[in-house]
């Protein structure tokens, strides 16, 4: 089965300072890889870079067989790459429904339309009875299932997760595993950073670990756990 999404050796540097270096992975349909790493080890950057939102010095991104690496972000979306981002910024004075509307628009110009999408994916996160109510009044757990549902409305088959879990409650984590597990089986490629372990383990069908911007360990995540590497660039070495 051919790859949905390939990264290859992506190089990152900002002025002297190599915050990613020479970074591989690679995702198919439905699949969900786990990128993890201590904090400051280049996940969200490497992110940035895949999805468009940082200029890398080197390497290749592909989707679907098509090299997506010269576009900008705004392209890459249109073409199959839905994200969220660490820290959830809602249009705090719109509605539920009009927050999704917006990136909704990106693949689906009309408003009928676009509404029924919207509508959709909403009821796909949970939140189809929240859709009049402002964004403003959302609790974390919810703004959460806005910033994924803003994701879900350019109909993605790469969705990348950045640390979408953290600061939930037990059984708000619980039901976002539960979420993101049902997203990879429809099909979407799941690639998400998180610090969470129990979300990685259940999850992640292959880890990639990053420590100073380079790949220190990768498989399994029962393997990558017990790595020595991964145990040091966690804990270090007392």
């Amino acid at each position: 089965m051919r790859d949905v999404l390939r990264a290859e050796q992506i190089t990152v540097r900002f002025g002297g300072v190599t915050a990613v270096k020479a970074v591989s992975l690679a995702l198919g349909a439905g699949e969900i890889l786990g990128l993890i790493g201590p904090n400051g080890a280049g996940k969200t950057t490497l992110f940035n870079a895949i999805t468009g939102f940082a200029p890398m010095q080197a390497g290749r991104v592909t989707l679907e067989g098509r090299d997506v690496g010269t576009l900008p972000a705004f392209a890459r979306t249109r073409l199959g790459f839905g994200r969220t981002f660490q820290t959830e910024r809602p249009f705090e004075e719109l509605t539920v429904l009009e927050n999704v509307l917006v990136p909704a628009f990106l693949t689906e110009p009309r408003r009928r339309e676009a509404e029924r999408l919207a509508l959709a994916v909403l009821g796909e996160v949970g939140l189809a009875d929240r859709h009049d109510q402002p964004a403003a009044d959302l609790n974390l757990a919810r703004r959460r299932r806005l910033e994924l549902a803003k994701a879900l409305a350019v109909t993605p088959k790469v969705l990348f997760l950045d640390e979408i879990m953290a600061g939930l409650n037990p059984p708000a984590l619980r039901e976002m595993i539960a979420l993101v597990r049902r997203l990879a089986e429809r099909g979407l490629a799941v690639l998400m950073v998180e610090h969470i372990m129990q979300a990685v383990v259940e999850l992640s069908d292959h880890v990639v670990v990053l420590a100073s911007g380079e790949t220190i360990a990768e498989g399994a995540p029962c393997d990558v756990m017990a790595n020595e590497r991964v145990i040091e660039a966690y804990l270090g070495t007392d």
